[in-house]
């Protein structure tokens, strides 16, 4: 099959999750072979890294790539949307050392793509085939396994110590299904995570319109009012616990863990023909793992 890249340029811009900045990223059409690269122009030389797993440098609020003074964080929900709409070859303009936020799902830069449209170009794609099982274990029970199959298709499992989100499934099948049943799917996080983030002057841009906030264990209201001030939100009855903001999937939770998957195993730098099947994936582990299986590719 061969590469492709966007037919046209295409600008989004919003708050930065981390900083509170606010973000512009601009895609351009780029040539073959040249991947899916990030360039910081408000940085001296304007710094330009292709997106790998060798630059993973942190992974605590979302993945961050990092070479010298190049850095860019949040950059899954991009990445994961490129890479389920066929996007090979892009070069992302972004002023801040973070991507925009928007809605917190990769909803918005689907649309952009389906607006411009995708083109194919003269090269062919590189693509890993799993030709045998590979699985990873971490000592935290995490696992992600990846077999051989005909196309690329993605299973997720989460659980959480959580009355409220316990375990959720979620699969997709066919990656033209992406736009409708996984790109609408909002990070999600948990009141008792943020509360004290926003009293130290962390996650500046988050507000309940870009990310699903649950809420499970009870407060008092005077600290959920403190809460809602932060995050820009009218008050919101403590008693009540449950999502704060309304689902867009009934198991959105494990459809935006789905969303991160393909993301953060998109550093891999090359397509994938097999089957994913993640339980308890995060950040730190999807990254350990493509990581690892890079280096494996490279080294035979």
């Amino acid at each position: 099959m061969k590469q492709r890249t966007i037919q046209t340029e295409f600008t989004l811009s919003s708050v930065g999750l981390h900083t509170g900045l606010q973000v512009t990223a601009v895609f351009h059409p780029a040539p073959e072979n040249t991947g899916i690269c990030l360039r910081r122009v408000d940085l001296p030389k304007q710094p330009c890294y292709q997106a790998l797993a060798d630059y993973v440098s942190a992974t605590e609020r979302g993945t961050v790539l990092e070479r010298g003074k190049w850095k860019i964080s949040t950059v899954e929900h991009a990445l994961s949307a490129l890479y389920a709409m066929g996007v090979d070859n892009c070069i992302i303009d972004v002023d801040a050392p973070e991507m925009p936020i928007l809605d917190g799902s990769a909803r918005p830069f689907v649309r952009e793509i389906e607006r411009v449209g995708v083109v194919d170009q003269e090269a062919e794609r590189e693509v890993y085939v799993v030709k045998e099982p590979i699985e990873y274990i971490s000592e935290h029970g995490n696992i992600l396994r990846i077999e051989p199959c005909d196309h690329y298709e993605v299973e997720v499992t989460i659980a959480f110590r959580s009355t409220l989100l316990r375990e959720q499934h979620a699969k997709l099948t066919h990656l033209e299904d992406y736009p409708k049943e996984v790109a609408a799917a909002r990070t999600f996080c948990f009141v008792r995570e943020i509360e004290p983030l926003l009293r130290v002057g962390l996650i500046k841009g988050g507000d309940l319109k870009n990310a699903l906030v649950i809420y499970e264990t009870e407060m008092s209201q005077e600290g959920m009012d403190y809460f809602c001030d932060k995050m820009g939100q009218p008050h919101y009855d403590a008693t009540k616990l449950g999502y704060i903001s309304p689902l867009n999937y009934q198991n959105e939770p494990a459809r935006h863990k789905l969303l991160d998957v393909i993301g953060d195993m998109s550093l891999l730098g090359m397509r994938i023909q097999g089957r994913i099947v993640a339980f308890k994936p995060g950040h730190t582990f999807n990254t350990q793992c493509v990581r690892r299986l890079r280096n494996q590719i490279l080294s035979e």
